[in-house]
């Protein structure tokens, strides 16, 4: 059974690549009675944020319609940024070589949190140099995956 966000993700992914942008993920954060929506966009010579308005307006136009979401909630339109989350496995591929923050849903070896060098993918695990060891990670037990650009 598709996810909340999964179901929101393939009801707007045609939308957003109709008006040329790829949708780089979601978020659906629900705190009490207070609901986010958070769509990431890029687009090949990135976003702006004219972008982010016209792409707002056409998916609140398709939320309306179709309604996946009871009650209120609060639709953000967003460019991942160089600090992007990363969503899906065939996102972590161009970010070899790169910091990164990984927390995953429950603890492995321990810990549950990650800070350390991409090292790559690993049929369904992704690889994090911390220090001097190298983690072998389950993407699925990733909650939250973001790059952090080293300024």
């Amino acid at each position: 059974m598709a996810s909340r966000e999964q179901k929101i993700e393939a009801l707007l992914e045609p939308t957003i690549e109709a008006l040329g942008f790829e949708l780089w993920g979601l978020e659906y954060l629900s705190q009490g009675r207070h609901t986010i929506l958070r769509l990431y966009i890029d687009g090949e010579n990135g976003v702006t944020v004219d972008d982010c308005a016209e792409v707002s307006r056409h998916v609140s136009g398709v939320m309306d319609v179709e309604d996946p979401i009871t009650g209120e909630y609060t639709l953000e339109v967003s460019s991942p940024g160089v600090d992007r989350l990363l969503f899906r496995l065939d996102h972590y591929p161009m970010y070899v070589g790169e910091w990164i923050e990984l927390r995953l849903r429950t603890p492995f070896e321990g810990r549950r949190k990650f800070k350390g060098t991409l090292k790559g993918i690993e049929g369904e695990d992704v690889v994090v140099q911390v220090d001097d060891h190298e983690f072998l990670l389950p993407h699925s037990a990733i909650e939250r995956a973001q790059v952090r650009p080293r300024l």
